[in-house]
Order: structure tokens, then sequence, then C-alpha cells
């Protein structure tokens, strides 16, 4: 499956989950989450997309400066529109282009040394695609302590390398 494909059918698991929750679970805070709720994951996966979307255009490519954007996180609405234009984003990049990726690893404010490294559009999908992954199996947890009338997709949250080592065994 090449990324472009990954990213989308992705983003599409992601899709079918927030469809199926009620708007009121959602943005519910979840102990089992440490008082994040599925929204808030939903809004950190999508952001890092937003971000990639932005770097297409600017060249520079920060996951820091995320808009943290509650209206995406509360409105499950906003967030299946956003989900959508994500997917249309990845399906239709075309090529490669480079990017600068910068970041910051201080925790006190003053302490934001920018650290560069060169990078490109599709290294950057594909990280994008780990950290969905990622957040994905933390839904899953959320949603299989708390909403279990959701149906998950079959490999929803797990690493298609996992998928296929799991076959292999």
């Amino acid at each position: 499956m090449d990324l472009k494909l990954a990213a989308d059918d992705l983003l599409y698991q992601l899709e079918t989950v927030v469809e199926q929750l009620k708007e009121e679970d959602f943005s519910k805070p979840l102990q089992i989450l440490s008082d994040a709720s599925l929204g808030q994951h939903v809004r950190h996966t999508l952001e890092f997309f937003i971000c990639l979307v932005d770097a297409r255009n600017e060249g520079v490519i920060n996951y820091d400066n995320r808009k943290h954007d509650k209206v995406i996180e509360q409105d499950k609405s906003m967030a299946l529109s956003v989900i959508k234009s994500m997917r249309e984003f990845v399906m239709n990049v075309d090529g490669n282009i480079e990017l600068r990726l910068d970041m910051s690893y201080g925790f006190e404010q003053g302490d934001e040394e920018i650290l560069s490294v060169k990078s490109n559009l599709l290294r950057e999908l594909a990280y994008n695609i780990e950290h969905a992954v990622h957040h994905m199996a933390l839904l899953k947890i959320g949603v299989a302590t708390e909403f279990t009338y959701v149906k998950l997709p079959e490999h929803f949250g797990v690493a298609s390398s996992t998928v296929r080592y799991k076959a292999g065994n």
C-alpha cells in the first residue's frame, strides 16, 4: 500500500469511529485517558496533518505551533469536516517537496531553542501515519472501556507492521 492510501485508510478509520460516537461522548473527559476526551485525541491527531498542509505552502513544519483548536475537539461535525479535508489533502499529494522541520524540546518558558532538520513532505506524511496510529490506539482504549456501542474497524490503532507480524505467527 502506498503512503497516500495508508494515510487515507487511517483517516477513514478515524472518520468511521467519530461518526458513531454520540456528540456528548466525543467531548467527555475519560479517566482512563488521564481526563482527556476522545475529541482531544482526534483534534491532536488532525492538527499534525493540518501542520503538514500548512508546511506545503511555507516550506517549514513545526508541530509545536498547533492551534489546539477547541472547536475540533468539542464539535463532532467540525472534526468530521476536518477529517474529510485531510483525506482530500492526502489523496491529492502530488510529488515530494523539501521541508525544514523545526522543533523544541525545552520544558520551561524561555527554554525554547529551535532545532531544525531537513525533511520532506512524504517523510512527514509517514510520521503523521505513525503518530495517528499511536493516538488511535489510545482512542481504542477509551472506546473499548467507555463506549462499547462503537464498532471499531478491525485494525484500528494497530500498526501495519504489527498486523503483519501477528499474521505470520
